[in-house]
C-alpha cells in the first residue's frame, strides 16, 4: 500500500505492509528516537505527533498515517533540548530510554497548555513510565522550565 506522509517537515511517499505500525515505519526511516517499550501501548515510549497531537506509535497501523504530519523528537530537538536541561538538572534522566516518549509529551503539552498546574502535568504524563525515577524530579524539571519560558515571553524574548 503506498502512502504519503510528511515526517519533521519533510514529505515521503513508500510502500507500507498492510499491518506495519507507524512505529515500523519510523525505524525502518532511521528515525531511532522513537522506542518501543511494551508493544501493547501502555508505556508512552513510541508518543509521536500526529498533525501535533500525542500518539502511540505502536499501536497505530502506518497506513492511517496517510496524508497526516508526523513529528518524532528528531524534529522538536531545540525545545526538547531546552526543556531536557530542566529535567537533567533535577536528576531525573537516568537511562534515557523513556526520555523520547517523554519528551514528546511534554511538548504537547506545552504546546496546547504553556503554564500547566503540577496537577496537569501529572494528568498529562501518566501515560508515560519511567522504570529508573521516580517521577517527581520529572515534574520539578517541567515547571522549573515553565517558570523559566514564562520569564522569557513576560520580558519579551
Amino acid at each position: 500500500m503506498l502512502i504519503e506522509v510528511t515526517i519533521n517537515g519533510s514529505r515521503v511517499k513508500a510502500h507500507v505492509d498492510a499491518g506495519a505500525t507507524l512505529y515500523q515505519f519510523l525505524r525502518d526511516r532511521g528515525l531511532f528516537s522513537v522506542k518501543c517499550g511494551c508493544s501493547s501501548s501502555i508505556c508512552g515510549m513510541c508518543t509521536v505527533l500526529l498533525d501535533g497531537k500525542p500518539i502511540l506509535s505502536c499501536s497505530m497501523l502506518a497506513a492511517r498515517a496517510d496524508g497526516h504530519n508526523i513529528t518524532t523528537l528528531e524534529g522538536v530537538q531545540k525545545e526538547a533540548e531546552e526543556i531536557g536541561r530542566f529535567i537533567a538538572g533535577e536528576g531525573a534522566e537516568q537511562c534515557g530510554f523513556c526520555n523520547p516518549g517523554y519528551m514528546m509529551n511534554t511538548i504537547a503539552l506545552l504546546r496546547e497548555n504553556p503554564n500547566p498546574t503540577e496537577d496537569e502535568v501529572l494528568k498529562y504524563l501518566s501515560g508515560n513510565l519511567c522504570r529508573c525515577s521516580g517521577y517527581q524530579g520529572q515534574l520539578i524539571g517541567i515547571m522549573k522550565y515553565v517558570e523559566y519560558a514564562n520569564s522569557l515571553s513576560k520580558e519579551g524574548v
